[in-house]
């Protein structure tokens, strides 16, 4: 039977899954790679560690489903920096991550200087460190010999998928997807191409870009001494926009949510690119047949990070699953608020330099109400989006079905509290990693292997629905006391 490759390189682990005709998962492999944190706020990674653990993940699920693979989708952690050398194929520098932070002098200067309304127009995004271009500029000026060779176009930038195309393509293809290209800080999604005038403004000289394409497309083919067989490479996009599609939320007013290191909230928007009023970003949702859908995104810094914090800084639980198990022991007439702003605030508060903080401690605190508070903090995070789409467009809010995914929705405590937060349904489909899925669909529908947009629409399932059952007085008031703790933990700046 024809299969299908999914490679999803993630902020901390890389995956692979090799998916059947049917789009069922049959043989499945991860592995985590090392967190670099060379000083405060700043992340990196080595990108040659990602590429091996993408030979060794991809080799081994390959090895438990072996037959033929019509293609390969591509889904990947988005902003994350790689530059590198064309004819070496070495980076020169580790990979700059989308957590990190150390380019918000560069950022806050930019926008001081009244460039920001300019960006947001071309690009739909702010002045973050968040995004790749602050990253790229950082580089160029940082380690030693870039910029020349920048300018002789000696050297390539790339998100995280241009760079495994590279690799697995042996340096034939220099390629990237709209979506991707639109997380760069550097990409006009109204008029589709590099912007000179973003370029220019923070000295990225075009030759370092890759050739952006559609979501679905012929990125190149791996070559058969990486994974066994030569492999054409049909999909890719951006881990967020990849879950969208994985969810299959096609229609205008759509919404999905993921629940990975961070949280990523997408609301489809049709061919209406929405300038939000709220600190929301605009982006593409994907591109098919050079037609751009867009959505409106929220992005959470921090959900299951905080999660891993309660394990690996508090060592207060030995593993996720213990996480709602410990916060249902906590003391009902305690009432903590945690704002998880360990590597600043995102939306709708945009605040790079505010730090987390647990208000609400007494003497009769516990590891079990801080881990209820940590819990809860993505609930109310994720109210914060909801809040800022309903204002920012008529078609969100209102009771609109929230569609969840990753690791983090396994939790029945946690999109319990998300109903009951929200005050509108959360559904949990059948397939939690949809990240995954929408990459492979892709890929294999530009195979042929499976159907198109309307047939896999039909084939979404929901495994349980969670319904509200908090009232409305409870709900007002909690989320008043959480919107209190964020004003006291964001930072003084204009």
């Amino acid at each position: 039977m024809t299969q299908v490759l999914a490679i999803d390189q993630g902020t901390t682990s890389t995956r692979a899954i090799v998916f059947d005709g049917g789009l069922g998962p049959v043989a499945s492999e991860q592995e985590e790679f090392t967190q670099h944190y060379p000083a405060s706020g700043w992340v990196e990674h080595d990108p040659e560690e990602i590429w091996a653990t993408t030979l060794s993940t991809v080799r081994a699920a390959r090895g438990k489903a072996p037959g033929p693979v019509a293609a390969i989708g591509i889904t990947n952690q988005r902003e994350t920096v790689v530059i590198w050398d064309r004819e070496t194929g070495r980076p020169i520098h580790n990979a700059i991550v989308w957590q990190d932070r150390r380019t918000a002098p560069l950022t806050a200067r930019l926008r001081a200087e009244g460039h920001e309304p300019l960006v947001r127009k071309k690009t739909g995004l702010l002045l973050d460190p968040y995004f790749s271009g602050s990253k790229v500029a950082w580089l160029l000026e940082n380690v030693e010999g870039a910029r020349e060779k920048a300018e002789a176009g000696k050297i390539a930038f790339g998100t995280v998928d241009s760079w495994l195309i590279w690799k697995m393509t042996n340096g034939k293809r220099h390629v990237t997807d709209a979506t991707n290209a639109a997380r760069t800080l550097l990409y006009n999604i109204r008029e589709g191409r590099w912007d000179e005038d973003i370029l220019k403004l923070l000295d990225i000289p075009a030759a370092i870009l890759p050739q952006v394409l559609d979501t679905g497309a012929d990125f190149g083919t791996a070559e058969a001494e990486h994974f066994g067989d030569a492999i054409p490479i049909l999909g890719v996009a951006g881990d967020q926009q990849a879950a969208t599609l994985g969810q299959a939320c096609f229609q205008p007013g759509m919404l999905k949510s993921t629940y990975g290191t961070g949280c990523f909230a997408l609301l489809n928007t049709g061919d209406t690119l929405v300038e939000s009023r709220n600190r929301l970003l605009g982006t593409i949702a994907y591109r098919f047949d050079g037609k751009v859908t867009y959505a409106l995104e929220g992005s959470i810094f921090i959900a299951g990070a905080v999660v891993q914090w309660l394990r690996d800084g508090l060592g207060i639980i030995g593993s996720a699953a213990e996480s709602q198990e410990l916060a249902a022991k906590a003391d009902p007439g305690q009432q903590l608020y945690l704002v998880p702003a360990f590597t600043g605030l995102g939306a709708p508060y945009w605040d790079p330099d505010c730090r987390g903080a647990i208000f609400g401690i007494t003497r009769n605190t516990g590891p079990a109400e801080i881990a209820r508070a940590a819990l809860e903090s993505v609930g109310y995070q994720t109210r914060d989006l909801y809040e800022a789409m309903a204002a920012d467009w008529d078609g969100a809010g209102s009771g609109n079905v929230l569609r969840v995914d990753g690791g983090m929705t396994a939790s029945d405590w946690s999109m319990q509290f998300l109903a009951d937060i929200l005050g509108a349904p959360v559904d949990r489909p059948k397939v939690l990693e949809t990240t995954a899925l929408g990459a492979a669909w892709v890929a294999g529908m530009q195979a042929g292997v499976y159907p198109g947009f309307d047939e896999f629409a039909k084939s979404w399932a929901v495994e349980r629905e969670f319904h509200p059952q908090m009232d409305e007085a409870e709900r007002a008031r909690r989320y008043a006391g959480w919107k209190d703790a964020v004003a006291r933990t964001l930072s003084s700046r204009d």
